[in-house]
């Protein structure tokens, strides 16, 4: 393999392409130590309707504004006398009942954005509507915190701007093996020959040299590390299955990762929503069902939090290709064994105070789930990551 087309292609070079920055990072110790607590982030890429996630099977003007794409009323998973899940999430409502999950309702920011490229942003930067950066939150995390490349790692073929620093760059894989195999192309073995070079510490390829040389240990600590470790639980046989299995192998390896990130895509609903979204809701609820599982039989869940978002919610009126237009507020799940608020963590907006665009109106912005999660989670400085204070939740 030519250097150009490696560089190009692997998930090594896209993970920490960041070169200097990089570099510069992880010759720095981090003067924090990292504990056990592991955050997992599972991002519903497209926009979940959250209306037809948690549902207000009691308010009239639901089934008012959709009344061909409402969930019925005795379809619903009842959770209370006035709310209740979208059938598909039967395992969810099994954590619901062990006190695993709290759902948080109308998170979002202020002057939303409806664009999916740029809500995704602002929700992965945590920055406000009108400003831009080219570090996410986690990667920011990891700038103040992390140690070596795995710290964070997203389960995935690239990085999510969520996981890039400005000095650290999280590590990027869907198989341990396979980056592994890839770190030990002849090339990187060519590196080894060089470390040493005069040139390599006085212009910035000797910072691609190094930084490919750090690659290469990350890939072989991740595989050697995760190996050690198979599961007996039968996972769902798709994509995010996979990524799940993957996430508690790790995890139950004991990798010395902080955070890891997976996704789910598809979830832009526009046309004929009620077949898709309840499919990809079955699939998220029972993968996620059977990672708990598997984390709980390894004594790791304890120590693991799960936080799920969406990049906006949907329009509360079904449009006329029985599907739902780009909204803003939406549900949040948090999953947990050491949740201090259970179940409803807030009630949900009303139906008849939207706003000039008929979307719910936020309560809860975004971030303050992310403060309490790195304050109270993971042990972090909030305002050095989030470059803001934000108030405190009691979700945990």
């Amino acid at each position: 393999m030519d250097r150009r087309k490696f560089l190009k292609q692997s998930s090594l070079a896209s993970s920490l392409f960041m070169v200097p920055s990089f570099v510069r990072a992880f010759e720095k110790v981090a003067s924090n130590k990292l504990g056990y607590k592991r955050l997992v982030i599972i991002q519903l890429s497209g926009g979940n309707d959250g209306l037809n996630t948690v549902i207000p099977f009691r308010n009239d003007l639901y089934y008012k504004e959709r009344p061909t794409l409402g969930i019925a009323k005795k379809d619903v998973i009842k959770l209370n006398d006035e709310v209740g899940l979208n059938p598909s999430l039967k395992p969810l409502k099994r954590l619901y009942d062990k006190g695993y999950l709290s759902i948080i309702n109308n998170v979002g920011y202020p002057n939303p954005i409806r664009s999916h490229f740029r809500s995704m942003d602002i929700w992965q930067t945590a920055t406000d509507s009108d400003a831009y950066s080219q570090s996410g939150w986690i990667g920011r995390y990891l700038d103040n915190y992390g140690k070596h490349p795995y710290s964070a790692i997203e389960v995935d073929e690239s990085l999510s701007l969520a996981m890039m620093g400005e000095n650290l760059n999280a590590i990027a894989t869907q198989n341990p093996k396979a980056l592994y195999n890839l770190s030990k192309d002849p090339y990187f073995k060519k590196i080894h020959n060089h470390h040493n070079d005069v040139h390599l510490s006085e212009h910035n390829l000797g910072y691609l040299y190094k930084s490919m040389i750090a690659a290469e240990s990350s890939a072989k600590y991740i595989f050697e590390t995760s190996k050690t470790v198979s599961t007996t639980k039968e996972y769902p046989n798709n994509k995010f299955g996979k990524q799940m299995k993957t996430t508690a192998q790790f995890i139950n390896s004991n990798l010395e990762t902080k955070v890891f990130y997976t996704s789910l895509d598809g979830f832009d609903t526009h046309v004929n929503q009620l077949k898709k979204q309840n499919k990809l809701l079955s699939i998220y609820a029972s993968c996620v069902e059977v990672f708990v599982q598997d984390l709980k039989d390894n004594n790791t869940f304890k120590d693991t939090l799960i936080l799920t978002f969406s990049e906006f919610g949907r329009r509360v009126k079904q449009n006329a290709s029985v599907g739902t237009d780009h909204g803003t507020a939406n549900n949040v799940f948090v999953i947990g064994e050491n949740l201090k608020k259970q179940g409803l963590y807030n009630n949900m907006a009303g139906l008849s105070d939207l706003d000039d665009n008929g979307d719910l109106k936020f309560e809860i912005d975004f971030r303050t789930i992310y403060a309490t999660v790195l304050n109270k989670w993971l042990e972090a400085d909030d305002n050095n990551v989030l470059n803001k204070s934000y108030n405190q939740l009691d979700f945990i």
